[in-house]
């Protein structure tokens, strides 16, 4: 099949709900990868976060495929090492207590929901169950996680949405709690608003939404299916921020390219949620948790996170240095650009023919490259992106 084939059957037959570019990736290794015509990209993307050790890492294709040898989906009415393994090692390196595992950010993110909906109900009964979140933030695209999500542009077509959210301004503690009432249980956030255009939080702000918590016995929940897993610089982002939430959720880099998303909460949670009360088919696949396992053993050591800053700054001074950027912010290897043409769409697009591979958020380009990307790439990336703009 060449590229117009597959352009025409997707048309016939896929949804169109995937705004496209005309680029059909077959293979890939390490942070290049090739379409069906064997041109060469260099990723920028890393599958919007999720290859972080880029294609087919070796050690990473060796531990789930010798699970998958082993067995590869059990029902979760049964014990399962692996994903007992899995949670164990999540539960030590980010020193919260228990694990529900899910496939995506917008399942775990329900949970979270769940959960600190659940504490509510059964401390103070029915009536406050109201969930403060930012404007313009993203939480996911299910009803509920859409709801969350602090976004006009989402809140469109499917009504009715959930009513119990409501939205403060980022870096903006007053607005935070201005919104406290007797009806609020928690506090979600992301510390680097991905989707909202890479907007990292200010690190007052957070303490300060940690401490609001504390006093209100409400839920504090940070939203690091973007963020988690290196990208920042820190294994999870909430550790560079010295605070300490009560729940996180993580996805998209966990399994490595498996569908898996992780909810865990600290000690005061860690029985809310009961048999019956939440649940899932595929949650917790051991495929997916061996692909974690292997990224959490590779990712979670310093000299590898240190090189991750390491190399989030060299990309940001490359990018300064060009004429056309207005402006680079983000934090560690989660970087977003803002082009004084505001044509980054276009810029994208131009990319993609040049053979980089970039991300776009609102109306600037956003890079997430694998982690372990060699410096070589990084430079022949640029050129490009350079080339591109």
């Amino acid at each position: 099949m060449d590229i117009e084939q597959i352009v025409q059957d997707e048309n016939k037959y896929m949804m169109h709900t995937f705004g496209r570019y005309k680029v059909a990736i077959e293979s890939g290794k390490g942070s290049r990868a090739y379409d069906i015509d064997g041109s060469e990209y260099i990723d920028f993307t890393a599958g919007i976060g999720v290859n972080a050790l880029g294609y087919c890492d070796e050690g990473w294709v060796n531990a789930v495929t010798a699970q998958l040898k082993k067995v590869q989906h059990i029902s979760n009415l049964y014990y399962s090492p692996t994903q007992v393994e899995c949670a164990k090692k999540l539960c030590q390196s980010t020193g919260l207590d228990k694990v529900f595992f899910a496939n995506s950010g917008a399942e775990v993110n329900e949970c979270a929901i769940k959960l600190a909906r659940k504490y509510s109900f059964d401390k103070y009964g029915q009536g406050r169950n109201e969930i403060i979140s930012l404007k313009n933030s993203f939480h996911g695209r299910t009803m509920t996680t859409l709801s969350a999500t602090g976004q006009e542009v989402f809140h469109q077509f499917f009504y009715p949405f959930d009513e119990c959210f409501v939205f403060a301004e980022a870096n903006d503690i007053d607005s935070v709690s201005s919104l406290v009432s007797d009806k609020t249980c928690a506090v979600m956030i992301e510390l680097v608003q991905g989707e909202g255009g890479v907007m990292p939080l200010d690190n007052d702000f957070v303490k300060s939404i940690q401490k609001l918590c504390s006093d209100n016995d409400l839920i504090f929940i940070i939203d690091e299916v973007q963020t988690g897993m290196g990208r920042t610089g820190s294994l999870f982002c909430f550790q560079s921020y010295g605070v300490k939430p009560d729940v996180i959720t993580s996805s998209k880099a966990l399994g490595g390219g498996l569908p898996l998303g992780a909810c865990l909460c600290n000690e005061k949670l860690s029985e809310v949620l009961t048999p019956g009360t939440n649940g899932s088919t595929f949650g917790g696949n051991p495929v997916a948790c061996a692909g974690a396992i292997e990224m959490i053993n590779r990712i979670d050591n310093e000299e590898f996170l240190s090189e991750i800053k390491k190399k989030g700054e060299y990309i940001a001074q490359k990018l300064k240095a060009l004429d056309e950027v207005e402006q680079v912010r983000g934090m560690g290897m989660m970087i977003g650009i803002v082009l004084k043409k505001d044509n980054a769409k276009e810029v994208a697009s131009r990319c993609a023919q040049n053979g980089l591979l970039v991300l776009t958020a609102k109306n600037l380009i956003r890079l997430l490259p694998p982690l372990n990307i060699p410096y070589e790439d990084i430079d022949k990336g640029i050129e490009i992106f350079k080339k591109s703009i």
